[in-house]
């Protein structure tokens, strides 16, 4: 090990970060909360933008899509990319981008402009998520320090996406919806000014030349398999899903392929025989599946079930952060007073089930039941996470960090579109079942579309229709908690068996 520095090294020694270090955490924190805050901004804002800029339909869902699907498909390309240039150096100019994208997405006069706009944001956020992890691994080089800083980084991102539904709600509620996109720029701004000062550059030495063939490939395996898995829980099992998702695993295996293979890799094969790397990847996608398979429905039982307007729900969704943010300290705490990480880890999946167990019990007028499964379900995933990120980002040499940081992203959003579609699916699967045969046709389809039916029905027969749908989609949403609770039970299990003899010392 060699002394730590301010200058690109790849291994540090372990000493106390000091007030510089922390504050610098809290200027990466901004672009972080904006960088998760923008998957969903869009909230509100859609009506506005649609009477402004007329989108189509295709050009509608691409607004809402673009960034998430850029973003996603980008991960490892900019983890790597980060690991040879410089972290430092791609975060500041990750947040170049992600502020003159938000401005030009301000100010969109079209819809292919604002698409456009949105896409940049979706490269610049790429570069942002993996360079502040991995700038994280860099700065606090005391593995309880660290710790407590990836609880804090976890929060922070759990969080995030809560609060950009609200962001936006007020702010178009008040502004025009490029407000929403403006928003970005004093964080980004005091990034670009503070960054240079306080956070320190690392990247690997000897990081060999850049394998360009592995970055179509990585965007092959993620893209299609994404967007298949987000659309069959709405539009079901459609071929054209199936289909997507199948060409984009078969993309995966040329990427794992081509990562074996060539001299210089994307993502090194041997990041994966770190001790409790694997684990932990493995069960940071299980906990994201379950976070995002609840979401999805709490979200829709706020407004279609109880009634809520949009930002009603949304502010009523944003209750359960408020305890997010002592979840990771406090297990960080935990495992730094001796209690072994299997535990914790385990003890964040019982939570999970413990939330997911109170949302099976709900009726069709259940908002605290709701809220408070949500709740735990929300600490349950801090926890787990901000364990998990710090076992893998440990377990690995530090010259890596940004790829490291990436793998583990991509995963959380394949487990989040894992979540959308199983858990999706078997509600959808339950509500149908639920749906008498006498119903009309396209109410039977989706509770949205029972809601539009029984708008149009005279009198009672609306009342009755949406009475019936409420009903079956409350059954739909027990049936996935009942589901999502085994998934996390068995993940409890697993956390105990395969992290209970896993003790790491950085870069093992």
């Amino acid at each position: 090990m060699t002394n730590s520095t301010r200058t690109t090294t790849p291994v540090v020694a372990a000493h106390r970060a000091g007030r510089r270090e922390w504050t610098a955490l809290s200027v990466l924190m901004l672009p972080l909360l904006l960088v998760s805050m923008d998957v969903s901004v869009l909230y509100f804002a859609t009506p506005a933008i649609s009477a402004d800029l007329h989108p189509s339909g295709t050009q509608q869902l691409w607004i809402f899509d673009v960034y998430g699907f850029v973003l996603a498909g980008l991960l490892m390309t900019m983890g790597s990319l980060g690991d040879r240039i410089g972290r430092r150096r791609l975060l500041l100019m990750g947040a170049a981008a992600f502020g003159t994208a938000s401005l030009l997405a301000a100010y969109a006069d079209s819809a292919e402009t604002l698409i456009a706009a949105r896409a940049v944001l979706g490269i610049g956020g790429a570069t942002l998520m993996p360079s502040t992890m991995a700038l994280v691994r860099t700065m606090f080089t005391d593995p309880g320090q660290r710790a407590k800083a990836i609880g804090l980084w976890s929060g922070v991102m759990t969080g995030g996406i809560a609060l950009g539904s609200v962001m936006s709600g007020i702010l178009v509620e008040h502004f025009w919806w490029g407000s929403v996109f403006l928003v970005n720029l004093p964080a980004m701004v005091l990034l670009l000014l503070l960054g240079p000062v306080l956070l320190p550059e690392s990247k690997d030495p000897n990081p060999g030349r850049f394998d360009w063939p592995s970055v179509p490939l990585s965007m092959a395996a993620v893209l299609p398999v994404i967007y298949g898995l987000k659309e069959i829980p709405s539009e079901g099992w459609h071929p054209l899903y199936v289909v997507s998702v199948a060409v984009g695993l078969l993309f995966a295996a040329l990427f794992v392929h081509r990562q074996r293979t060539a001299a210089s890799p994307l993502i090194p094969p041997a990041l994966l025989k770190g001790r409790g790397f694997t684990p932990a990847l493995v069960l940071n996608l299980v906990a994201a599946l379950a976070m995002m398979g609840s979401a999805i429905f709490t979200t829709q039982y706020l407004q279609a079930v109880l009634g809520k307007s949009p930002l009603a729900a949304a502010l009523w969704s944003l209750l359960p952060s408020v305890f997010i943010g002592f979840a990771g300290p406090v297990t960080a705490q935990l495992v730094q007073r001796g209690v072994n990480r299997a535990y914790v880890v385990a003890g964040g999946f019982a939570a999970m089930t413990a939330g997911y167990s109170t949302m099976a019990l709900i009726g069709t007028d259940s908002l605290w039941l709701v809220l408070a499964g949500a709740g735990v379900l929300a600490c349950g995933m801090v926890a787990i996470s901000s364990q998990l990120v710090d076992l893998a980002m440990s377990s690995a040499p530090v010259e890596r960090a940004g790829s490291v940081s990436s793998l583990l992203e991509t995963g959380t959003e394949f487990g989040g579109a894992l979540g959308m579609a199983v858990l999706g699916s078997i509600g959808t699967a339950v509500y149908r079942h639920e749906m008498p045969s006498t119903a009309p046709a396209e109410a039977r389809e989706s509770l949205g579309d029972a809601l539009a039916t029984a708008a149009r029905l005279p009198g009672r027969a609306g009342e009755s229709l949406l009475a019936t749908a409420r009903e079956a989609f409350t059954s739909g949403m027990q049936g996935a908690a009942i589901a999502g609770a085994v998934v996390v039970a068995l993940a409890a299990v697993g956390a105990a068996v395969s992290l209970r003899r896993i003790e790491i010392r950085d870069g093992e």
